[in-house]
């Protein structure tokens, strides 16, 4: 039920990803204008990703993720119905602050899986990311000819649809013990070493991740001449390849290899990837540095879910996560700003930066803990998850 609520919720994002240069180019956006939208909505995923975690702590899983859907479709209408930029930029704030919901699912996944489980469980997390952002940029390709609000009309739908689905399908998880955590241990969650390496490897793997997104359809525009259609198609065929292994492929790999070796190889295949994107003369040869990217992010951002998870007790879990999840957000503030400066600069010098710290990242992974050693046979899910 879960991931059916994430999916759809991943589905409405994507939609809009694409459609909202266009909208905004429609109220006179420049490209520094459109830069700053997006560095808004990752603002306030940052700022309200670890409130959102504490909260439902406290409360529970479930009325906080209901009343971030809720949220997410009037922000999603909104930006639909904007008369004008300010409103445009009021919109995507409210939804980058509504959409600060992923560290609450990764705590409610958490709540009902046993540790021996949690990479496989996390994995389908990532595999909903991947499911959500093919189908949302096809549903939003196909609904523009009609005019770009439909394509945000039908996101809001989607959301609005998402929240009664919601209502009725989601429980509050089993697993979740609604602790009574002192408020210094809550303020104090990157007090403990581990937590606060594990953001700092989730910052640098984020910011790392972010120069391919933000720049890479300059540079198969500028290098190969590439449309928008072929370079979406490359985008989906990326998220194929990383939701296959996230869905499919992340049990047998944890237990085999423990989330510390796929943190520390993940990350080595993104560097290598990463490195060798800049040198790719033909996209034929472009196609193998973007499946090691592919791969490498499908095993490493699983991994560092789940350890993160596991740093945490019961009480303070989504406290945890909503800080692991703003590490992430506060990167998207970062990164997109970095990777257009660099790349005006030199077209692969986003890449390097991106080499550069996923091997940071494969070097933090040496110091952390193997969430699979001594790992017990699987336990069932409790009933109705």
């Amino acid at each position: 039920m879960l991931f059916s609520v994430v999916i759809v919720d991943l589905i409405g994002f994507g939609i809009v990803m694409p459609t909202l240069p266009y909208w905004a180019r429609e109220f006179g956006a420049s490209g520094t204008t459109l830069g700053l939208l997006i560095t808004g909505y990752a603002a306030a995923q940052f700022l309200c990703a670890p409130l959102w975690g504490r909260l439902s702590d406290r409360i529970g899983r479930r009325p906080v993720l209901l009343s971030t859907i809720a949220g997410t479709a009037c922000a999603l209408l909104g930006l639909a119905l904007a008369p004008s930029l300010l409103w445009l930029f009021a919109a995507r704030v409210l939804a980058g602050g509504f959409a600060a919901n992923i560290g609450v699912a990764s705590a409610y996944i958490a709540d009902v899986t046993p540790p021996e489980e949690r990479t496989r469980w996390m994995g389908m997390l990532g595999a909903s990311f991947g499911v959500g952002f093919v189908l949302g940029p096809v549903l939003g390709g196909a609904l523009a000819p009609f005019g770009y609000q439909v394509p945000l009309l039908a996101a809001a739908g989607l959301a609005a649809a998402n929240f009664v689905h919601a209502v009725f399908a989601l429980r509050e998880p089993p697993g979740h013990v609604r602790a009574a955590v002192a408020p210094e241990a809550r303020r104090g969650v990157l007090r403990d070493p581990l937590v606060r390496r594990l953001c700092i490897a989730n910052f640098a793997f984020s910011v790392a991740v972010t120069q391919l997104e933000t720049i890479f359809g300059l540079f198969m525009m500028d290098r190969f001449a590439y449309g928008l259609r072929e370079f979406a198609f490359i985008l989906g065929a990326m998220a194929v390849l990383m939701g296959g292994i996230q869905g499919g492929g992340m049990k047998a790999l944890a237990a085999r290899f423990g989330e510390r070796s796929l943190v520390v190889g993940g990350s080595l295949l993104l560097a290598g990837g990463f490195l060798a994107v800049p040198a790719a003369g033909s996209v034929a040869v472009l196609v193998a540095p973007l499946a090691l990217c592919a791969v490498g992010r499908a095993v490493l951002q699983p991994s560092l879910m789940s350890l993160a998870s596991l740093a945490a007790g019961a009480g303070e879990r989504g406290a945890v996560m909503g800080a692991f999840t703003a590490s992430a957000s506060l990167a998207r503030v970062a990164g997109p700003l970095a990777a257009g400066g660099l790349y005006d600069v030199s077209i692969g010098a986003p890449f390097v930066l991106a080499g550069v710290l996923a091997v940071f990242v494969a070097l933090q992974g040496r110091a952390l803990p193997d969430a699979a050693a001594g790992a017990v046979e699987a336990a069932p899910l409790p009933p109705g998850v």
